[in-house]
């Protein structure tokens, strides 16, 4: 076995971005790390500038060299690309692995990935781990929110490392271990689904301001600053805030207003949706945060559909900042319980057993969607939920009911105004939908069964029914 004293206490490959940064935070908290990557001349001036921490580091080129470097059982951590990189780095060093040592997949991989290498490696006696990183390059190097899937043992490995380098809520490390294979991949998309919602939620509340109300974007940026001291106090209100009051050096204007409106995404709100769907779950409000970047994409169509197609607005939106306090505060709550039945139904779907409580509390700190109300949300859980629902927990429910009036009068105000807002309206339409005993969906399968004889479930009986339909006049 190898001399802890000399070997590295894990091995990092990847020096872009967050795999340095992630490995400073190691060093940082005492682990000795060995580091590597594909472009090998990026290995010694990493070493090298990493200042009084440079004794941490071991350097090597060579992957061979690079593993044996590590103590046994070895923790391998890979700050790659997805997809096919992954898969080529596995294929390169499990030659160089024994049964015992553990390679973790740090990216934003797609879980289903995950589940696959997960079982394939299983076999050689080596384990897989997915850990989901949020937080960003500033997160990752000063403690992230790290959502680990794989097994106990693997975990048993890593917990003293990933605990000391990860955010701390109240001295609580956010990262835990959240079930076998692809569970950590898969809670960490629906984190990047749920954090798209926050985005676009808070986007359409400041186009409200600017578009219907005239204000500046650094009054809008002071008003949103106030939210931090209320319910709304989060990281993405903070940067929002921070970011609207900003000037650009070269124009003097406020920095956002020379921002192409194009917004970029990089995939994981639309897996979210995929697998929405697949687990038979609504995830609208993600939805239209998803469309809605899609056509932020269509700049040149919208500039000339601007003056061709009539707004037909029939009032102008007077913005009360409370309401849009308190629907930006609604559609929060609704987006993140969509986000939360995703979780939940795959969880049954793989076996999982995710908790959801836990899975709040880890997002406390260090990741993009941190903020009060996940507090709320992790307490919640720890109740007995009516029908497993968060928005049924009394704690959830009240701040609804105190907010969703506001949700209303915003929706409204801003359909009639000309004004889109469709991730608000579809939190909106959601829990519509939600609190109605009885929906709409009787004369949908009326419709299946009339050209399809689909058959139908009746109130009254049991069984699978079909109707006696009146025939189409053909004339």
């Amino acid at each position: 076995m190898n001399d802890r004293k000399t070997s590295a206490d894990i091995g990092v490959f990847g020096l872009g971005t967050m795999g340095s940064a992630l490995a400073l935070n190691l060093a940082d908290h005492g682990f000795k790390v060995a580091v590597s990557n594909k472009e090998a001349d990026w290995i010694e001036p990493f070493v090298q500038n990493a200042g009084k921490l440079e004794a941490q580091f071991i350097g090597a080129a060579d992957l061979a060299d690079f593993v044996s470097a590590i103590s046994r059982p070895r923790s391998i951590l890979f700050m790659i690309p997805s997809g096919a990189p992954m898969d080529a780095m596995i294929d390169a060093i499990l030659p160089h692995l024994e049964p015992g040592d553990t390679i973790i997949d740090g990216g934003n991989a797609d879980f289903h990935d995950t589940r696959r290498r997960s079982a394939a490696i299983e076999k050689t006696g080596c384990h897989f781990v997915g850990m989901g990183v949020s937080g960003g390059a500033d997160g990752a190097r000063h403690g992230p929110s790290l959502m680990v899937g794989g097994t106990k043992e693997s975990w048993q490995q890593l917990r003293p490392m990933v605990e000391a380098i990860a955010a701390k809520f109240e001295g609580d490390p956010c990262v835990d271990h959240l079930g076998p294979d692809g569970a950590g991949h898969f809670v960490k998309t629906v984190h990047n689904g749920i954090e798209y919602a926050d985005m676009q939620i808070i986007a359409e509340v400041y186009g409200i301001l600017r578009d219907a109300d005239g204000q500046t974007a650094q009054d809008i940026g002071s008003l949103f600053e106030s939210w931090q001291t209320g319910p709304l106090s989060s990281y993405l209100i903070e940067v929002s805030a921070a970011a609207l009051q900003t000037v650009d050096a070269e124009t003097g204007r406020p920095l956002v207003d020379v921002i192409f409106d194009q917004a970029g995404q990089k995939g994981t709100g639309r897996w979210t949706l995929i697998e929405a769907l697949k687990v038979g779950q609504s995830a609208s409000t993600i939805e239209a945060a998803v469309g809605a970047r899609g056509w932020s994409s269509e700049k040149a169509s919208r500039l000339i559909a601007e003056p061709l197609l009539a707004s037909d607005a029939q009032a102008t939106l007077v913005a009360d900042p409370a309401d849009l306090e308190y629907a930006l505060l609604a559609a929060r709550i609704i987006s993140h319980a969509q986000g939360f039945r995703i979780l939940a139904a795959a969880s049954d779907e793989f076996a999982w057993d995710l908790d959801m409580a836990r899975i709040s509390e880890i997002w406390r700190a260090g990741c993009i969607i941190r903020s009060a109300l996940l507090d709320d949300f992790a307490n919640a859980f720890r109740t007995d939920l009516p029908a497993g629902e968060l928005i049924l927990a009394p704690a959830i429910r009240d701040l609804l009911d105190g907010s969703i009036g506001a949700l209303r009068r915003v929706v409204a105000s801003a359909v009639l105004s000309g004004v889109a807002v469709p991730a608000l309206s579809a939190s909106l339409a959601w829990y519509d939908t939600i609190r109605r005993g009885r929906g709409t969906a009787n004369l949908i399968q009326a419709q299946r069964d009339f050209f399809g004889s689909h058959g139908f479930a009746r109130l009254d009986q049991d069984g699978q029914h079909h109707g006696d339909w009146k025939a189409i006049a053909t004339n």
